[in-house]
């Protein structure tokens, strides 16, 4: 970065990926700067810059012991250290030292207090959040919440007839012929830790999921206008049960509340949706496999007149984003489920559901939402099905 770079850069001012600062005499608060660019999407500390963009320049002692508290901080005061790139440049007010942070591969980063600093817009904020730090924990492969013990559960709470069943088919042996007893047996398979079920096997092989965990259940309601806050709907359910027991409800709803039209001239043609069915196993599983199970939230299917909207719980994970998922492009949020699911439900994996319903059905539209911490999939209803009800007109 030469002078005439410098100064531009500082024109544009201080937002959430570049930061002023005249002068650093503390190491604890450096590192601080630094964890908050790194657990965040990265950035650039200028210092000898005031708050007020205007150049006050380091003296070469300064600019000596600034580099040295760069060091000490980065290697010294962050866990796990990182290794931020330092450049020199030179002004007619002396010497600004440029910092420059990547985003974090090993996120969360934490101080030497052991607090976890993220960006909020030009300044810096403590995360306290639990939720919050067990996303930052998530996206680092530190834990999963498909693989978290469930509190307040036992084995017992596990239909251990559903489960031998299941493992029968997929291994083609009985779990008397394991080898193991069935809590070890059910411990190597993820589906316990401890003597209590894991997230996954509950969701899977449950006796009363609701139970113990009530909000990971799914919301369905169809409503004969175009907007979520009509005062009435014309059907409505609160699905809950194992993850193929939602599934199948799911589909069942759909259906009652879908048109149907015959595939074939035929009077005893069998009748199709009117949007492909393909479409919703694909959504609907894809909602349940890979939501954030950290978010206390049901799925939400809402069915308006004109469209079709599901929403799931977390926005896409790390650094995807819908034009990569359109491609076949998949970061597992919670692998564990996913491995089980795919003998279970409907479920292709290897990214392949999302180019699915891109070929099957090209009016749709996918929305990361990542500041609401869900991902919306809207299906556009045919023309010659869509409900417009008397006194109603289509959004703009």
């Amino acid at each position: 970065m030469n002078t005439e770079e410098l100064l531009k850069t500082i024109a544009s001012g201080e937002d959430s990926r570049q930061q002023f600062k005249e002068t650093i005499s503390r190491t604890d608060s450096l590192a601080a700067e630094l964890v908050a660019f790194t657990n965040t999407s990265g950035g650039r500390l200028l210092i000898g810059v005031d708050d007020h963009g205007q150049v006050k320049g380091l003296s070469k002692d300064e600019v000596r012991r600034t580099n040295e508290l760069i060091s000490n901080a980065a290697s010294q005061h962050i866990r796990p250290p990182i290794n931020p790139t330092t450049y020199n440049v030179h002004t007619e007010q002396g010497i600004v030292v440029v910092v420059e942070v990547e985003t974090g591969a090993n996120k969360p980063y934490m101080d030497a207090q052991g607090r976890i600093w993220v960006k909020s817009g030009a300044d810096k904020r403590h995360v306290t959040a639990r939720e919050e730090m067990q996303r930052m924990f998530q996206q680092s492969g530190l834990i999963y919440a498909d693989e978290m013990p469930v509190k307040g559960t036992t084995i017992s709470d596990l239909d251990e007839e559903a489960f031998a069943k299941y493992f029968e088919k997929r291994y083609n042996k009985t779990i008397g012929a394991a080898g193991v007893d069935l809590e070890t047996l059910l411990h190597n398979l993820n589906l316990a830790h401890q003597g209590r079920p894991t997230l996954t096997g509950m969701l899977l092989f449950g006796r009363d999921p609701r139970k113990h965990l009530p909000s990971f259940g799914i919301k369905a309601f169809a409503y004969p206008g175009l907007e979520l806050h009509d005062i009435s709907f014309r059907d409505g359910k609160d699905i809950h049960g194992t993850l193929h027991q939602q599934y199948e409800q799911c589909m069942d709803f759909i259906d009652r509340n879908l048109h149907h039209a015959p595939s074939g001239p035929s009077f005893n043609s069998q009748s199709r949706l009117e949007i492909p069915e393909i479409v919703f196993e694909e959504l609907i599983v894809n909602a349940m496999v890979h939501r954030d199970y950290f978010q206390q939230a049901p799925i939400r299917i809402l069915l308006f007149g004109d469209r079709i909207e599901i929403i799931s719980p977390g926005h896409l994970p790390n650094h995807l984003d819908t034009q990569q998922i359109r491609y076949g492009l998949t970061n597992l949020r919670n692998p564990a489920l996913a491995s089980h699911a795919y003998h279970i439900l409907p479920y292709k994996g290897l990214g392949s559901g999302i180019p699915r319903v891109v070929a099957a059905w090209p009016r749709h539209e996918l929305i990361d939402d990542r500041a609401g911490q869900q991902f919306k999939v809207i299906l556009e209803r045919p023309e010659e099905y869509a409900v417009i009800w008397p006194g109603l007109k289509r959004p703009e």
